[in-house]
């Protein structure tokens, strides 16, 4: 999955890899102009659905694919989605991102695909990624090929320094709940002497508190500001005023940077960060390609790889961050084939399994349809939706570039670990699709308390003056 947060990442650090992306919608068409063809009209995001489209043309030559990708790093795919789903001029098939697809969800806009939930039952779909995509009456609405829970990712070498150990079986256990994580966060500050920090920046634990509330951010159209929220409040100050966290705005170069040991303080002295809280793309799309060391603009190399000093673990509480779910709107002329579209892509054991593996190389997508180009794939070791199809693949995962990089541990059996967390605790159950309108209401006021600039009933005040101005209907007392 190109997530958007592994296309910010980009950005930041490979500012050239986004700029041929443009800003405008690309269309691609594979297949013949037959007018007796079936046409299927995708839309997305990332150019994954492309990958599916190419491999379903090939199951399906009957089949015209018409693809448009649209960029949504400022919410342009939204917009433009919301208004062909409002205008009736709709595509076939939509890809819906975890940031927004429970917006989507809890709409009339989309059709209702509840009938393939007998597929998802038999390939033990993990029940959070089908609870992200049913709306509040039951009714499924989207369907995701992968599953990306959170974990805990830290360096080996710091673990030995400060814990005595590298294992991840003892570390979990030092990091079990959020209490001997920051335990454990005092400890590595006083034995570097303030040179290492538990986190980056305190906006990385954030997802832990959100998915593990009590109760929805609204109920009965009031906030709620669940004790959880209250926990991360108090966490973040902690952390920020006994020196635990770098201070680094998440997603920023410095933030990369304590992922090879190029992190400076202001006065040039290095630092190190022990953990960043990250889910599964964020093995092979964040920390792999920069953990490695880098240019800096006067062309002097600045830190060092650090692959193979690597580990990672559940962590202190279970979250989930990411994904890609694919939805149908409701006005589709091509309901039918748009769901056999997506039971494919999503609940087909041999579609899944050629994901995770790597099966679909553009050599092997060519093939299919020669006008793809030269760049489409999908790289192998993204985690997938099926309990079942992980479980078999989970012993052909222990070889692998991302497996060297976390010091030969099955990245795939941790994350099979952690989305069973997810599943377990239900972490999902307060989902809504306003969301991540009040979590960013959150992150200033946050920051301003963790920082000593107010109280924290300054910080809860200006917070719900956020969420009034963002959503007006809402109560907010």
């Amino acid at each position: 999955m190109r997530k958007i947060i592994a296309l910010i990442t980009m950005v930041i650090m490979l500012a050239s890899v986004l700029s041929g992306c443009g800003t405008k919608t690309q269309t691609a068409q594979g297949g013949s102009t037959n007018p007796t063809e079936k046409v299927l009209k995708i839309w997305s995001f990332t150019n994954e659905a492309k990958v599916f489209a190419t491999a379903f043309k090939e199951k399906h030559p009957d089949v015209k694919i018409e693809f448009t990708m649209i960029p949504m790093t400022e919410g342009e795919y939204q917009l433009k989605l919301k208004s062909a789903l409002q205008s009736g001029d709709v595509p076939d098939v939509v890809a819906l991102e975890a940031s927004f697809v429970r917006s989507f969800v809890e709409s009339n806009y989309l059709a209702d695909i509840s009938d393939l939930l007998p597929a998802a039952k038999e390939l033990q779909t993990y029940q959070f990624t089908i609870d992200m995509g049913t709306d509040q009456n039951g009714v499924i609405k989207a369907y995701s090929y992968q599953a990306t829970p959170g974990v805990m990712y830290y360096r080996r070498s710091l673990a030995k320094l400060y814990f005595g150990t590298d294992d991840p079986a003892k570390i979990q256990e030092l990091m079990s709940d959020i209490d001997k994580f920051a335990e454990a966060a005092k400890i590595i500050k006083e034995k570097s002497n303030g040179n290492t920090y538990m986190v980056a920046s305190t906006a990385d634990f954030g997802n832990l508190f959100f998915a593990n509330r009590s109760q929805p951010w609204i109920v009965n159209n009031k906030l709620v500001i669940d004790p959880q929220i209250d926990k991360l409040f108090d966490i973040a100050k902690l952390f920020r005023q006994n020196g635990y966290e770098a201070q680094t705005q998440q997603w920023s170069e410095s933030w990369f940077a304590g992922m090879n040991d190029s992190l400076v303080d202001a006065k040039g002295n290095p630092k190190q960060v022990f953990a960043y809280f990250l889910p599964t793309w964020g093995l092979s799309y964040v920390l792999q390609p920069n953990a490695v060391a880098k240019q800096n603009k006067e062309g002097k190399t600045v830190g060092h790889d650090t692959s193979g000093d690597w580990a990672l673990i559940p962590g202190p509480l279970p979250y989930q961050w990411g994904g890609t779910w694919f939805g149908v709107p409701k006005d589709s002329k091509n309901i039918e084939l748009a769901k056999e579209f997506i039971k494919f892509a999503t609940l087909n054991e041999e579609t899944l399994k050629n994901w995770a593996l790597g099966v679909y190389t553009n050599e092997y997508l060519k093939k299919i349809d020669p006008s793809v180009g030269n760049d489409l794939k999908q790289p192998a070791g993204d985690f997938v939706s099926s309990k079942k199809v992980v479980e078999e693949l989970i012993p052909q995962m222990k070889d692998t570039p991302a497996s060297k990089f976390v010091g030969g541990q099955n990245p795939y059996e941790v994350f099979a670990e952690a989305a069973k967390r997810i599943d377990l605790a239900n972490t999902l159950k307060n989902i809504q699709g306003t969301d991540d309108v009040i979590q960013r209401a959150l992150w200033d006021p946050l920051d301003a308390y963790a920082s000593g600039k107010v109280s924290k009933e300054e910080a809860v005040k200006q917070f719900k003056d956020n969420v009034k101005n963002a959503l007006p209907n809402v109560q907010v007392n």
